[in-house]
């Protein structure tokens, strides 16, 4: 198996960055340089404190990736598919390449950050988000996130892809929204009805049992079974914000982009089943775009 980016397998830390960049056409050729030199700036930064564990992803958005390499494209990539029901809504906003750095310590993420947009030269900051580890991995709503994710062996399996695609093999698909919460409405809830909306205890996150879980719950409609198997994704999402602004920045790395799909159309009501996610109430998305993280070695190739 080619070598998967660093940021990718490894479970989060305490602080993460996100950038999406938009990419001129006439600034190409500077882009594809930058793109495949990406990671020995992550590694230059990382060594300037082993302990706060700095990795990093870049991705390639769909545009993009066909102005930087043609004749060889990843099967499942294209763009974000906005969707939309009922006042609800998953707008597509694109981009050409996302970075995602997480860490220990905010200030090497954004010394890291600075260089990379630096070296992206003319490049418009699309999407910018610094995210943290809020309490005990827990989501600005006071609910534990991610208890879903996958753990060991399992992550890479849900996140690579494999010989479906061997030229693209060790590289990942990464759907990325920005939410912004309403907390001040969120809080008016009681926190029986807020269990009941997400499908999980609050303190400390045990799923509801059938009698307690409304159809409407994040659970019931996030969690789906095809062929007998739970469809799954790996997130690395982080709550983000100030106090008159703030949400989640999620991102979901896949082997493919279908489960994102089918969750997130199962959320805004969109699957065809009549049924709705009720979070969505309180959060709303606006932002959306798609990309391909490469293998390390597919990034290296991509200058020559």
């Amino acid at each position: 198996m080619p070598t998967p980016q660093p940021g990718l397998i490894p479970g989060g830390n305490a602080h993460a960055c996100f950038v999406v960049l938009k990419i001129a056409p006439t600034a190409t050729r500077n882009a594809v340089r930058a793109l495949a030199r990406s990671q020995a700036e992550g590694v230059e930064i990382a060594a300037l404190d082993a302990r706060a564990r700095l990795v990093m992803n870049v991705g390639v958005g769909t545009e993009m990736w066909d102005r930087v390499s043609p004749a060889a494209r990843p099967k499942g990539l294209h763009p974000f598919k906005a969707l939309g029901a009922e006042g609800r809504g998953a707008p597509s906003t694109g981009g050409d390449v996302l970075l995602h750095i997480a860490s220990s310590r905010h200030d090497l993420n954004f010394e890291l950050a600075s260089r990379l947009v630096r070296s992206f030269e003319g490049a418009e900051i699309a999407e910018e988000a610094h995210g943290f580890r809020y309490l005990d991995s827990r989501d600005l709503t006071g609910f534990i996130d991610g208890t879903e994710n996958p753990i060991g062996e399992a992550r890479a399996a849900v996140a690579l892809v494999g010989s479906e695609d061997a030229r693209f093999a060790g590289g990942s698909y990464a759907a990325t929204q920005r939410y912004i919460h309403d907390l001040a409405a969120w809080r008016k809830v009681p926190p029986a009805e807020q269990e009941g909306i997400v499908g999980r205890t609050k303190p400390d996150s045990v799923e509801l049992d059938e009698r307690r879980m409304p159809a409407t719950s994040h659970v019931r409609r996030t969690v789906i079974t095809a062929d007998g198997e739970e469809l799954k994704i790996l997130r690395h999402s982080y709550p983000y914000g100030t106090l008159r602004e703030s949400g989640l920045f999620f991102i979901a790395y896949g082997k493919t982009l279908d489960n994102f799909e089918a969750m997130l159309a199962r959320m805004m009501g969109t699957s065809g089943d009549g049924g709705r996610d009720r979070l969505m109430e309180f959060s709303r998305a606006v932002t959306g775009a798609t990309f391909f993280v490469p293998s390390m070695e597919v990034l290296a190739s991509l200058a020559k």
